[in-house]
C-alpha cells in the first residue's frame, strides 16, 4: 500500500526523498492552495526550515506515493509530532495526500544555504519556478562537517550537481 505524500520543502529533490524513503515516486508537480511557503520553523541547527503558513498564495509542491512501511522514518526525519504536525491536505484535483507543517513559528529566521540549494535543485527537478524563493537569502553554514550539510552534498551529488553551490 502506497500513500501519497505532498512534498514543498528538501524533500523536493527525490534523491533526498529516496535516502529517507526508498519506495518514494514522484507523481507529478501540484500547488498547495490557501498556504505561503516560508522559513518560519526554527530547525535543530538555529536556523530556519521551510514550512507552509495558511494565506493567500499557493506553495508549489511535488506529490509523491510513498510505501506505508516507509512512512515511520520520513516521521522521524520530519519530527513528527514534536516540530512538524502531520496534516491532510485536499488538492485542486480534489485528491487527498498528507504533509507537515510546522507546530511553532519564528519570524526572522534564514535557511542555511546548503537546505536552500535542495530546494532550489527539487524545483528544477520538477519543473517548479523559483520566483517565490528570489528574496530568500541564505546564511553560509560554518560546519562543513555537519550531518545535515554531508547528506545535502550526497543528495545534490546524486541528483547530478558536481558542485551544491550549482544549485544555488
Amino acid at each position: 500500500m502506497t500513500l501519497p505524500y505532498l512534498a514543498y520543502g528538501s524533500n523536493l529533490l527525490t534523491s533526498r526523498l529516496a535516502a529517507r524513503c526508498p519506495s518514494a515516486r514522484a507523481n507529478g508537480a501540484a500547488m498547495i492552495l490557501g498556504h505561503t511557503l516560508d522559513f518560519s520553523k526554527r530547525g535543530r541547527d538555529g536556523t530556519g526550515k521551510a514550512t507552509i503558513t495558511q494565506g493567500e498564495a499557493t506553495a508549489p509542491c511535488v506529490l509523491f506515493e510513498i510505501a506505508a512501511e516507509d512512512i515511520p522514518a520520513l516521521d522521524a526525519a520530519e519530527g513528527a509530532g514534536v516540530h512538524y504536525e502531520k496534516i491532510e491536505l485536499v488538492l485542486e484535483t480534489g485528491q487527498r495526500a498528507f504533509t507537515y507543517r510546522a507546530l511553532m513559528r519564528q519570524a526572522g529566521l534564514a535557511p542555511f544555504d546548503w537546505y536552500l540549494a535542495l530546494i532550489r535543485a527539487g524545483r528544477r527537478e520538477h519543473g517548479l519556478g523559483l520566483d517565490d524563493l528570489a528574496a530568500v537569502t541564505a546564511i553560509p553554514d560554518p560546519q562543513r562537517d555537519r550531518p545535515g550539510f554531508i547528506a545535502a552534498r550526497e543528495a545534490l551529488q546524486r541528483a547530478g550537481y558536481r558542485d551544491w553551490r550549482a544549485a544555488l
